[in-house]
């Protein structure tokens, strides 16, 4: 080893050990959330308490994905709920159509979605800002759109009718209520525990410079269209992942899933939680769906409702929820430490 190497080594070792440490925490903080989650069923016997864990699951995982495109990556996608959808409807028809095992038709789900996901990204990361964004939208109007005329196969606009079928695995049932709350709770911190390791590797890093500076990046001998298509497919996976959670959970596919609208609730998200912080689109989810089902309740103007929210934090805060929260922390401590 020459000198150089040598230096090198020493400097880098101690960034690996707080990576590690970084790491081992994640993990540790993931096994008690789920723990947490898990044993809630034990205190409380809501099916509607349970039923807001299982959609925020669903949602979580998807909002969360968007952001690896929109806050680490700079890609503003309108159209990332097509994904949401084809999870759904993948899953959904692998189970009615094959009667495979569970596990069978998961892996299957998530490699159809990157295999689409690799043709559609392969064209849209070329794109720049509003075209990426509007090309995008075209894509999953395509997808919207083929589900709604191939009804032979997809049940049109009534969705996939019949319920999907939950063969046990493994000891578990995921027609029991109780089960499919606990394997919903173990994707979402599975889910999220992955996204938090892609969004802290040098990969992560790399996406961080894409979104500052691709031209600078790109100069630095990064390929640029390379690491886009690659957070383009990851995201999409994860998106699919959130599209079969609900789909187990309402026990169909419906054309909704893959409309417009849920690239719109996922962008939303995004802006009630906040882009810069890894948890912001988790609190986002809690958010919008506490606000759905209790506007919901009082009036039949929700819509007008929620867009009031979104002027708030666009005009008031203009910026998320927990972005601000983590700024106003910051902003104490650096006047502490002023002192």
């Amino acid at each position: 080893m020459t000198e150089l190497e040598a230096g090198r080594a020493e400097t880098l070792a101690p960034v690996r050990s707080g990576a590690a440490l970084q790491r081992y925490r994640d993990v540790l903080i993931a096994l008690v959330a789920f723990a947490v989650l898990a044993s809630l069923p034990l205190f409380t016997g809501s099916k509607a308490l349970l039923d807001f864990v299982i959609r925020c699951s669903a949602y979580g995982l998807f909002a969360t994905s968007l952001n690896l495109l929109v806050g680490y990556t700079g890609l503003t996608s309108f159209g990332h709920g097509m994904f949401f959808g084809l999870g759904a409807y993948s899953f959904g028809l692998i189970m009615q159509k094959l009667g495979v095992p569970i596990p069978v038709a998961f892996v299957a789900t998530l490699a159809i979605t990157a295999a689409i996901a690799a043709v559609i990204g392969a064209i849209c990361v070329r794109l720049k800002d509003i075209y990426f964004a509007f090309v995008t939208l075209a894509f999953q109007m395509l997808i919207h759109s083929t589900i709604l005329s191939w009804a032979s196969f997809t049940g049109g606009d009534q969705g996939l009718r019949g319920g999907i079928p939950r063969p046990t695995f493994l000891g578990i049932n995921l027609a029991n209520h109780i089960h499919l709350y606990v394997a919903s709770c173990a994707l979402l911190i599975l889910g999220l525990l992955a996204m938090r390791q892609i969004a802290q590797s040098p990969f992560g890093y790399t996406l961080r410079m894409i979104r500052d500076n691709a031209a600078r990046a790109s100069f630095l001998g990064i390929d640029v269209w390379r690491a886009k298509l690659t957070v383009f497919v990851l995201a999409a996976l994860f998106a699919a992942m959130g599209g079969m959670v609900m789909a187990l959970f309402v026990s169909g596919a419906y054309p909704e899933f893959a409309y417009w609208t849920i690239s719109g609730e996922g962008i939303f998200i995004n802006m009630l939680g906040g882009v810069s912080t890894f948890l912001g689109p988790m609190v986002g989810t809690v958010l919008l769906l506490l606000l759905n089902d209790t506007v919901t309740r009082f009036t039949e103007y929700h819509g007008i409702v929620l867009g009031v929210v979104i002027l708030f934090f666009a005009l008031g805060l203009r910026k998320g929820l927990l972005d601000f929260v983590a700024d106003w922390f910051a902003h104490r401590r650096d006047a502490g430490e002023g002192r």
